[in-house]
């Protein structure tokens, strides 16, 4: 990896970051606030929010096995997405590498901050190779975007391809591991100490069912989270989100058991979809997801709409031709679309 200096962008490493009223007493207990100019009558909702998020972060450490300060939080991971282009990327100077097809945020972000952005084509496996990304490289390229298990294909890329990729590259390579939790491959984030310029990237909007609440992980060096917390917004996560999020910490066996449900769901809907005529492959998956190619993607689509069905139409995605993606819902929710599809056949 070059030295984090050369990485980031030069006004962003002499950035002066704004000091809320919240951070500058940070180590003493107070009980009287009278720096932020709040309205002092309120219901608890009066008082700014904690900028850094520290107890949450502390509750998160213990669950994730990741230190404290190796942890970002932000307004769903999209905040931490958009925060590597802002750090590290010199608009018009600076490109990114990513797989594809993979997360459409990765690309939008890029557009938005003026960034070249450079996709390398998975096989018909949908994996890809350190060095295949590697080649589309070079002097100026700052980021390689890595989603495992992806999105929208919903497998896990191959393990000792990213690590050979993260060992090979000078610059950051970022995995997103929204999905990981319904994977068997254990997360990269337990390998944090072996490599300081991976950033891993999880969230709080798939197995933890709290999508609504939008709350985004970054977990990587405290040196990486510092240029992050130095540009990110005063208090980027609000109370409310916070105090959800812990009360979904409080039963962490909870969630594993509706993981192992949606798992079970997985496998069923996977059987059923394979023996609808309409199908014509299933592709294999590591996600709370699944791609499937049909005959006609897009009148598929129409007829689940027009039935009050909504799943997602991926055809003019590259490598996506005819293909549905079809989240794993409730019992109820699968029946219903699978008889739905029976009926179409019918």
């Amino acid at each position: 990896m070059k030295p984090l200096q050369d990485l980031v962008r030069p006004n962003i490493w002499k950035l002066a970051p704004y000091s809320s009223a919240r951070d500058e007493y940070s180590g003493h207990e107070a009980h009287v606030f009278l720096d932020a100019n709040e309205n002092p009558y309120g219901n608890q909702l009066n008082r700014y929010p904690d900028p850094l998020q520290r107890e949450l972060k502390q509750r998160l450490s213990k669950l994730k096995g990741i230190p404290a300060d190796h942890i970002f939080l932000g307004n769903g991971s999209d905040e931490a997405i958009d925060l590597l282009y802002r750090c590290f990327c010199q608009p018009q100077t600076d490109n990114v590498v990513a797989i594809e097809p993979t997360y459409g945020m990765y690309k939008v972000c890029a557009d938005i901050n003026d960034v070249e952005y450079r996709p390398v084509l998975l096989d018909e496996q949908f994996q890809v190779t350190a060095e295949r990304l590697l080649a589309a490289c070079d002097n100026h390229t700052k980021l390689i975007w890595i989603c495992s298990p992806n999105n929208p294909t919903g497998n896990s890329i191959a393990r000792e391809e990213i690590v050979k990729t993260v060992n090979t590259f000078e610059g950051l390579v970022v995995v997103d591991e929204a999905y990981s939790d319904f994977s068997r491959q254990q997360p990269l984030r337990q390998e944090l100490q072996k490599h300081s310029n991976l950033v891993v990237l999880n969230t709080m909007s798939k197995a933890w069912a709290s999508a609504a609440i939008r709350l985004g992980m970054a977990f990587a060096s405290p040196a990486i989270i510092g240029i992050f917390n130095k540009v990110k917004y005063p208090y980027n996560v609000n109370l409310l989100t916070q105090q959800q999020a812990m009360k979904m910490l409080d039963d962490p066996f909870e969630i594993d058991r509706l993981t192992q449900l949606i798992l079970q769901q997985r496998t069923q809907m996977m059987e059923a979809f394979r023996l609808l005529p309409i199908c014509q492959q299933v592709y294999p998956t590591d996600a709370n997801f699944f791609l499937a190619r049909v005959t006609d993607a897009q009148a598929i689509y129409d007829y689940l709409v027009g039935r009050g069905i909504i799943v997602r139409n991926r055809t003019r995605v590259q490598l996506c031709h005819n293909c549905l993606r079809i989240t794993i819902g409730t019992r109820s929710e699968n029946d219903e679309l699978l008889g739905a599809l029976r009926s179409l056949n019918a």
